[in-house]
């Protein structure tokens, strides 16, 4: 059976690494970009190292961004007090989709493991409440996934920030728009119960 190229088989091992993506789609992505070397592979190729040169973190919030501080810590209408701790930026990026959330946010850059070794050093925890006591936060929101780690996390937050006096709060947990009871699993319908409203 013919081998791809060596330059060819390397692009396509590294393309296999992305979420999403195993041997069989990475080949088949490779091979769609050299027949379209033109119209993708080539600007893909330059956006591509344009990116890994001018890609960097937000000096205040850890969202990516090209310049010191992201076009959300530079918008003055987004300093309304509220301070959305998310664990990374495709969290940022999901709940700026919504459209809902009109504060600005504050990257974790993952969560609390003690089986990984990873600590509130490791973390942005420090300069949360570094931003917390500096930037008139009134409102800490913790929006952090509903596992173990991040539920630790969040606990971990609320504890150091107790002695500020920000109001802490969380998204809440439970049925979906448009979800089916009979379709959720055990823990979300738990949550929802206690999450109850009045209607």
């Amino acid at each position: 059976m013919a081998e791809a190229p060596g330059d060819i088989e390397q692009l396509i091992d590294l393309m296999a690494r992305l979420p999403g993506l195993g041997p069989r789609s990475a080949r088949r992505a490779v091979l769609l970009m050299l027949k379209k070397r033109g119209a993708v592979m080539a600007p893909l190729a330059t956006v591509m190292a344009q990116v890994a040169i001018s890609a960097r973190d937000c000096a205040r919030c850890g969202n990516i961004t090209n310049s010191e501080l992201c076009e959300i810590c530079r918008d003055e209408r987004r300093a309304t007090g509220e301070l959305c701790v998310v664990e990374d930026v495709a969290d940022l990026w999901a709940l700026e989709r919504g459209g809902a959330f009109k504060g600005r946010y504050h990257v974790l850059g993952g969560t609390l493991s003690a089986l990984d070794a990873v600590g509130p050093e490791e973390l942005r925890i420090p300069r949360l409440v570094q931003r917390v006591a500096e930037e008139g936060v009134t409102e800490v929101i913790l929006a952090l996934n509903a596992t173990v780690d991040g539920q630790t996390t969040a606990h971990y937050i609320a504890d150091v920030l107790t002695a500020s006096g920000v109001s802490l709060t969380s998204l809440a947990q439970g049925v979906p728009i448009g979800g089916e009871l009979d379709y959720l699993d055990d823990g979300t319908i738990g949550a929802a119960l206690r999450a109850r409203k009045r209607f």
